[in-house]
């Protein structure tokens, strides 16, 4: 197999967790004899340090052109007093839109050992095997925002809207994954699936 895989360290501990991510797939082509070709680009932080924007235009062609993206993580208080469309996160937010990537999945399955350490009681705990799936390219990350002062007095708001198409595509990939279906090569889960478009 011959993978060519973009490699986004971005801010902080991305770094670090990209520089291991990268040495376990080259422990891995080496061991099952895969070639994968490492391209390395700035992303939040780290863009703006070099470009002045949080996604370059040569980071994202890159992307779309790679078989594979690991994005590590991007922000920091450095970047902290920028204004809002302007900071590392937004960087984040443009690959996801230029991408076309609206789906997150969380899954959440009970490990025996750890099970003393849930704040659920053991008895409600069962063979805890969920699956949360989570919106990522509407709703409030890309909403209207702003703010005006009306006779004295400060007013803002922040939207959060989804169009029909987005609210849909989110629904199906959540219903494919439910009991009994399997979209891809990901396993059919033992319990219900949720949606929600309310985190970062």
């Amino acid at each position: 197999m011959k993978k060519t895989i973009v490699l986004l360290a971005g801010d902080g501990i991305g770094l670090e967790v990209t520089a291991a991510a990268a040495n376990v797939l080259k422990e891995c082509a080496r061991e099952f004899h895969h070639q994968f070709e490492f391209q390395e680009h700035p992303v939040g932080g780290a863009a703006i340090d070099i470009t002045g924007a949080p996604l370059p235009n040569a980071t994202i062609d890159a992307c779309r052109k790679a078989d594979a993206v690991f994005l590590g993580a991007v922000g920091g208080p450095k970047w902290d007093s920028l204004p809002v469309g302007k900071r590392p996160e937004s960087g984040l937010l443009a690959l996801r839109q230029g991408m076309g990537l609206f789906v997150n999945v969380r899954p959440v399955k009970l490990l025996e050992p750890l099970r003393g350490m849930s704040p659920l009681k053991p008895e409600r705990l069962g063979d805890l095997d969920v699956e949360i799936v989570r919106e990522l390219a509407g709703g409030m990350y890309f909403g209207e925002r702003g703010n005006v002062t009306e006779s004295g007095k400060e007013r803002s708001w922040d939207t959060e809207s989804y169009s029909t198409p987005e609210v849909e595509r989110i629904a199906a990939f959540a219903a494919a994954a439910r009991p009994g279906h399997s979209p891809g090569p990901r396993p059919p889960r033992r319990r219900a699936t949720s949606t929600g478009p309310d985190r970062p």
